[in-house]
């Protein structure tokens, strides 16, 4: 049988989004969202209400459709900075409480209580404008999940620069590109970090970059931000409308240059704050850990989401599975984690370890997952064998440019295994077919009818760009560029409209193969992907790496998938090729790069690897696939 979480009467009762229920009057969640988009202004501002979020300059209308759906103005007439509403209101409503925890690989730990990260924002903030830094100027944070990232987040809002954050892992031209685009002034980047117990260097990668970013007249690193805390805290906070912009998020594609969305004060405060407590449960007194990275939304969602609510933020620098696939369970424990944000590929790898997790994980309230498709085998064991079935898995799908989540599952009903429950609040999501129309019961495009706050303001210096990308293919609608399934049972994302084959004239996303595969026990990871059949059009290939305890040879693998698949989905979409791989290429989130195996697999240009943790698995399985027979 399916498992199928069921809410607790403490869900019911006591969560933050029961809460907005009883504010609403409404009786479940369902209902709670048909409210929440039937007036997205009044319910924007019921939200703004109930997570007590104050307006320096109170706005006079919450959204402004004038210019059309593409182009809302939000919270019009208001002023707000995010650092008010994150930093200064809880350093002197709960100026002890611990606003911030890291621990590093090697197990250091250091503790900001929300008076001492104001202290430093203050400090920051003096410094920076000291160099000249000031509103309206991008600045670049290159940095590890450390307190630095997060102070330095908060001291560039604060003067009313731009954030531009960027993977730590970025190689060179990667960052050379993402600077370049936003002109930034300054970069903000320490000396390296360690991972996997390997020391990487990140300044020296930033010199390189440099040499082609004439924007750039400061670069402050160790010695420069020992000198910026130094000075005298500066009290002033500048003042910003809610549209000034906050952040540059950028993307990778598969071609072309990164594109920076743009996000504001008012827009992306109001979005992640809501995400964070009516979807994670975050409030005073609760721990928020995602291992995640600045240069993901994930970073940036993760810090603002959780001071906006009062909360406790958790920072892991290193590798998760480090020293051994018990280092996720001992920081839940050591650290008393509320809310623990996990992605299905590391899930795996840690199933794939055969070790039972030790610890008290009693702390635990809501598990997040976001980032790629469920399997069954992976989400029931967290959930149910893990777990024990007392707690919610809130696997909620959107991306950076929504500044947040398009679906998302709460707390308070019914989830069913790998579900991503329903439309996220305040969000008008479909699937629709190729005409635009709405679709149920087989896979579509996903899309949204109405504006919300975080909708990315547009691509930075490229509107073109941004009417192309996002509205281009269903007038009046945003495409968000991925395949869906609704039906009877929930909403499932199936994977990028890019990554979904087309077998024999029927659309197919990886995901559906790829949980197939899962099941057979010798198998640890697994990828699909369509390569182009002069008789189907496309025809699967698939991937896979073995467990440690594995020992069958790789032929009676391949022939025991291929009939695995054909029983399960019919054998128009068993795999014509099954390849053993010794590793599948990731990102840091652990998300697999299907389109980088794709063009392994045809000898093609991958794309940007820029935010891979091994781009060596590329030409690993490059290498591998021109010796096959």
């Amino acid at each position: 049988m399916t498992y199928t979480w069921h809410p607790t009467a403490d869900y019911l009762e006591n969560s933050n989004v029961a809460r907005l229920m009883r504010a609403l009057g409404v009786g479940d969640v369902d209902a709670l969202r048909a409210r929440s988009v039937a007036d997205i202004g009044a319910f924007w501002d019921a939200v703004v209400s109930d997570l007590g979020i104050a307006f320096g300059t109170p706005y006079t209308k919450v959204v402004d459709l004038s210019r059309g759906i593409e182009y809302p103005e939000w919270f019009v007439d208001g002023g707000i900075n995010i650092v008010d509403a994150t930093v200064v209101r809880w350093a002197a409503a709960t100026p002890d409480a611990v606003a911030i925890v890291h621990e590093t690989e090697a197990g250091t730990v250091r503790r900001l209580t929300f008076a001492e990260l104001d202290d430093q924002v203050a400090r920051v903030r003096a410094g920076l404008r000291a160099h000249g830094i000031g509103k309206g100027d991008a600045v670049a944070i290159y940095l590890p999940m450390t307190p630095e990232a997060v102070v330095a987040t908060y001291a560039v809002a604060s003067i009313g620069a731009m954030v531009v954050p960027l993977f730590s892992g970025f190689a060179p031209a990667a960052i050379a590109a993402r600077i370049q685009d936003a002109d930034a002034k300054a970069v903000i980047t320490t000396a390296g970090t360690t991972r996997r117990r390997r020391a990487v260097s990140m300044e020296s990668k930033l010199d390189e970059a440099l040499k082609s970013c004439p924007s750039v007249r400061l670069v402050v690193a160790d010695d420069t931000w020992r000198e910026l805390l130094s000075a005298d805290p500066d009290p002033v906070v500048e003042p910003t409308s809610a549209s000034d912009v906050l952040l540059l998020a950028y993307t990778s594609g598969t071609t072309g240059r990164p594109k920076g969305a743009v996000h504001t004060h008012a827009g992306f405060l109001v979005k992640v704050a809501s995400e964070v407590a009516y979807g994670f449960e975050m409030a005073p007194g609760r721990t928020f850990c995602w291992i995640t990275d600045m240069g993901w939304i994930m970073g940036p969602l993760s810090i603002v989401g959780t001071h906006a609510c009062g909360g406790t933020l958790l920072l892991y620098e290193g590798s998760p599975d480090v020293p051994d696939t018990n280092r996720l369970w001992d920081l839940v424990q050591k650290h008393r984690v509320s809310m623990l944000g996990v992605s299905p590929t590391l899930i795996r790898t840690l199933r794939a370890a055969g070790n039972d997790p030790a610890g008290d994980l009693s702390s635990v309230r809501v598990l997040g997952s976001t980032g790629e498709p469920w399997d069954p085998e992976s989400y029931e064991w967290l959930a149910r064998d893990v777990f024990g079935g007392r707690i919610p898995v809130i696997n909620f799908s959107g991306g950076t440019e929504v500044g947040g989540s398009f679906l998302c599952p709460y707390p308070v009903e019914d989830i069913r295994s790998c579900s991503l429950g329903g439309p996220a609040l305040g969000m008008d999501v479909d699937v629709v077919d190729d005409d635009g129309q709405p679709l149920r019961g087989s896979v579509g495009e996903l899309v949204c009818r109405q504006p919300w706050p975080s909708m990315t303001r547009g691509v930075w210096k490229d509107d073109e760009r941004y009417r192309d990308a996002y509205w281009s293919t269903y007038p009046g609608l945003w495409r968000h560029g991925d395949y869906a399934l609704v039906d009877s049972s929930g909403w499932y994302i199936l994977g990028r409209s890019d990554d979904v084959m087309n077998i024999a004239g029927k659309r197919v996303a990886p995901a559906e193969i790829e949980s197939v595969l899962a099941t057979d026990p010798d198998v640890a990871e697994c990828a699909v992907v369509g390569i182009p059949d002069p008789a189907k059009g496309e025809s699967v290939w698939a991937f896979w790496v073995r467990r440690p305890a594995a020992d069958a040879d790789d032929r009676s693998m391949a022939i025991r998938l291929t009939n695995l698949v054909a029983v399960e989905l019919g054998k128009p979409f068993a795999p014509a090729r099954v390849v053993r791989v010794e590793q599948l290429p990731k990102t840091r989130s652990a998300k697999i790069l299907r389109r980088a195996v794709r063009a392994a697999v045809l000898d093609a240009d991958p794309g940007d690897l820029s935010g891979a943790e091994n781009p060596e698995a590329v030409e690993e399985i490059r290498l591998q696939v021109k010796g096959l027979p």
